[in-house]
C-alpha cells in the first residue's frame, strides 16, 4: 500500500509540472492567435487577456490525454534511471501491480475532468464565444434554446431583432412559427411580426404569410396591421453561425446536456452530435487509463537495455494515433455511420485491450 501510495504522489506531482508547462504554451500560443483574431478592433490587450483565460480551461480539458502520455512516460523513464523500477520488480511486483496506482490516478483526474472541469470550461467557452461574437459583429448575434422554441437575437448599427420560432428544419435553414420583435436603440419597440416560416438567404430572412405590427406610443398597432405573402428582413446572420452555435458541443455543461439534447430534437434540430459528445465524455476516464497503460507498455523498461528514446517516440505517436482514431470515430458517429455507443466506447476499450496485451508481452517475454 504504501508502494502505490509513493508511486501516486509521483505520478500527480509529474502531471501538475506538465500540466502547468502545457498550460504555459497553450496559453502562449492562443494569446498570439487572439490578438490575431481581434486586431483590428479596439478592445486593449486587457481585454485580450482576459479572453484567452476563459479559453485555457477548455484547452487544458482537450490536451488531457496528451498530459497523461507525457506524464507516464516522465514517471517511468525517471523510475528506471534511478532503478526503483528495478528493485520494486525484484521485490516481486509484476507490471501489471505497478501500473495499479498511475492507473487509478489517470481514472480519478478523469473523473473529476467529467464531473468539475467540464462544467467550468462550458462556461467559460460560453462566455468567450459571446464577448466575441460581441466584438465581432458589433452587438450581433445571440442564440439559446428551451422549451419555449429557439430564440435568436441578430444586431444592426440601427437597433436589434429578437427572433423565436417553435421549431426549426434539421439544418436550422428554415423557421416555423417564427415572431420577430425589433428594437430602436433610442425609441425601444417598434415593429413585431409573426409568419408562418422564414428561411435565411443571403443577407436577409425570406418571410411567407406575415403579418406586421408597427410599435410605439400613440400608435394604433392593430388598425395600421399589414399582410403580406412575402416579405424581406436585412439579417446580420449567417446559417454558419447558426449551425456552429448550435453544433458547439464543449459550451454546454455535461449536466445540462440531456435537457439540452432533448430541447434540440424539440425544436427540430439532430441532437446526434451532442449525443455522441455525451457519451464520450462519460467514456474520457476509461480513455485516460489507456493513455496511461499505452505509455507505461514501452517505458517500463530499464534504461540498460538502450532505445529509451525511440521507446518514448513509440508511445507518444501511438497515443496521438489513438487519439485521432476516438475523434475519427466520433465523426463518424456525429454522422450516422456507425452507432452512438461505439463510436464513444469502442476507441477507449480497444486502447485498454492493445495496452493490456502489449504489456502481458513484455511481462513474459
Amino acid at each position: 500500500m504504501i508502494l502505490h501510495l509513493y508511486y501516486a504522489r509521483r505520478f500527480i506531482m509529474v502531471i501538475a509540472l506538465i500540466t502547468i508547462v502545457i498550460l504555459a504554451l497553450v496559453m502562449l500560443i492562443d494569446l498570439v492567435e487572439q490578438t490575431r483574431k481581434f486586431g483590428d478592433y479596439d478592445i486593449g490587450w486587457q481585454r485580450i487577456v482576459g479572453l484567452t483565460l476563459l479559453n485555457a480551461p477548455q484547452s487544458i480539458n482537450q490536451v488531457l490525454p496528451l498530459i497523461m502520455i507525457l506524464a507516464t512516460v516522465a514517471l517511468f523513464v525517471s523510475l528506471a534511471r534511478s532503478s526503483e523500477l528495478v528493485v520494486t520488480r525484484a521485490a516481486g511486483r509484476s507490471a501489471l501491480k505497478i501500473l495499479l496506482a498511475p492507473a487509478g490516478v489517470a481514472l480519478l483526474i478523469g473523473v473529476v475532468a467529467v464531473s468539475a472541469l467540464n462544467p467550468i470550461a462550458a462556461a467559460t467557452s460560453g462566455r468567450y464565444i459571446q464577448i466575441s461574437d460581441r466584438i465581432l459583429s458589433d452587438g450581433g448575434a445571440a442564440l439559446s434554446i428551451s422549451d419555449e422554441g429557439l430564440w435568436l437575437r441578430q444586431g444592426t448599427p440601427e437597433g436589434q431583432t429578437v427572433i423565436r420560432a417553435w421549431r426549426s428544419n434539421t439544418d436550422a435553414s428554415v423557421l416555423y412559427d417564427v415572431t420577430f420583435l425589433t428594437y430602436d436603440r433610442a425609441n425601444g419597440p417598434i415593429r413585431r411580426i409573426e409568419a408562418q416560416s422564414a428561411a435565411l438567404e443571403e443577407g436577409a430572412w425570406s418571410l411567407r404569410l406575415a403579418k406586421s405590427w408597427p410599435l410605439g406610443q400613440g400608435v394604433n398597432a392593430e388598425g395600421n396591421a399589414s399582410f403580406h405573402d412575402s416579405l424581406r428582413i436585412p439579417s446580420s446572420l449567417t446559417l454558419d453561425r447558426i449551425r456552429s452555435s448550435i453544433g458547439d458541443v464543449g459550451s454546454v455543461a455535461i449536466y445540462d446536456l440531456p435537457q439540452y439534447i432533448a430541447q434540440l430534437e424539440q425544436a427540430g434540430f439532430s441532437a446526434r452530435k451532442h449525443r455522441v459528445g455525451l457519451q464520450a465524455e462519460f467514456a474520457r476516464p476509461l480513455f485516460l487509463v489507456a493513455m496511461v497503460l499505452v505509455a507505461s507498455a514501452f517505458t517500463m523498461r530499464h534504461t540498460r537495455f538502450g532505445g529509451t528514446g525511440v521507446a518514448v517516440l513509440a508511445s507518444v505517436l501511438l497515443g496521438f494515433g489513438l487519439y485521432f482514431i476516438r475523434s475519427f470515430a466520433q465523426i463518424l458517429g456525429e454522422n450516422g455511420q456507425i452507432p452512438i455507443l461505439l463510436s464513444a466506447w469502442a476507441p477507449p476499450v480497444a486502447a485498454v485491450l492493445l495496452a493490456l496485451g502489449l504489456l502481458l508481452h513484455v511481462e513474459d517475454g
